[in-house]
Formats: C-alpha cells, sequence, structure tokens
C-alpha cells in the first residue's frame, strides 16, 4: 500500500478494549468485586468524595470473610467466600439467619488468581498471595480507582443507556435466572 509510516502524525493508541481503573484488576481475586462495589457504593450513598479507597476488611485468603463497613450513618455487614465449600459455609450461616447486606462468592480458591485460566498452583497459597499482590499493585498504580470514574462507562450511559438502572441498562445489562422445563 505504500504507506508512509515514518511520515504519519503521531497519536494516541486505539483502545478497542476501552480503558480500566484500578478497580477492575482487583475483580480477580476474592474480596476483590465486592471492594470495587464499595467504592462506588460510599460515594453515592453519601455524596462524599472516598479518599481511601482500600477495604482491607474484605481482601485476605480466609476462606470466608465477614466485615463491616461504614458507609456514611450506615454500617454495612459484607460476607466473602471463595472456594465452594467456603460458599456452602457462608450460605449455611444465611440460612441459619445471620443478615449480610451484601455477599460476594468466587468459585476458584483465592478467586479468579486460583481459576481454571491461570497456571495451577497445586494448592500453593503462597502463590496465590502473590498473584493477589501483584493486582492489587495494578489497583494501587492506576490514575483512576473507582469503576464510575471509567471515561468509557460515562460515555456508554451518557450516549445511550441513559443512567444506572434505567429501563435499557437494565434490560441490556442485567441478568435474570428462571427454571427451565427438562427435555
Amino acid at each position: 500500500m505504500n504507506i508512509d509510516f515514518a511520515g504519519l502524525p503521531d497519536e494516541d493508541f486505539d483502545a478497542p478494549l476501552g480503558a480500566s481503573t484500578g478497580a477492575a484488576p482487583i475483580f480477580g481475586v476474592t474480596g476483590g468485586v465486592i471492594e470495587a462495589a464499595l467504592r462506588t457504593a460510599y460515594e453515592l450513598a453519601t455524596g462524599e468524595t472516598l479518599e481511601k479507597v482500600e477495604f482491607e476488611c474484605v481482601r485476605g485468603m480466609e476462606g470466608v470473610k465477614k466485615a463491616t463497613v461504614k458507609v456514611g450513618p450506615n454500617e454495612l455487614v459484607i460476607g466473602v467466600a471463595h472456594g465452594l465449600g467456603n460458599a456452602r459455609k457462608l450460605l449455611n450461616r444465611v440460612r441459619a439467619g445471620e443478615t449480610f447486606h451484601a455477599i460476594e462468592v468466587m468459585a476458584c480458591p483465592g478467586g479468579c488468581i486460583g481459576g481454571g485460566g491461570q497456571p495451577y498452583h497445586h494448592g500453593n497459597m503462597e502463590l496465590l498471595k502473590l498473584r493477589t499482590k501483584v493486582l492489587y499493585e495494578e489497583d494501587a498504580n492506576k490514575p483512576l480507582r473507582k469503576s464510575h470514574q471509567n471515561p468509557y462507562i460515562i460515555e456508554l450511559y451518557e450516549k445511550f443507556l441513559g443512567k444506572p438502572l434505567s429501563e435499557k441498562s437494565h434490560h441490556l445489562l442485567h441478568t435474570h435466572y428462571f427454571k427451565r422445563q427438562s427435555l
């Protein structure tokens, strides 16, 4: 095509997958999804800027964690479990009457860092802790650390979805489960 690449003007790279905030990488570790949600929930609920975005109380490799998080005048009780046996333990606590405002369950040990798409860890918790450390470092090094600050998501809502929980966003982004008949 005889394109003179050296003569082309400099410009930003395309971002076909968009941009991410620090909340994105921590989705891969147990407690990370709920931590990212807490960052946004705090600001939406209080109208205040959350300066310290780390919620250490939901982090860690304990199989089942219970944390209380202060959001304005309210205290939220959070449950976190990773590994299916631990998920069962947490759900049994709910069945026994324990109350949680939000629960995160990840099926794999440590979350996605111990999942099928990762090099097998042979139960090496030190390796999982190292993978966790790397994801939290990635989070800490991002200029934006809250999901709701992602400029691509903001633009998506402004130009197409309207607002979070709008009818269109609910229809397109939410999943509904229902019992199907066996064939």
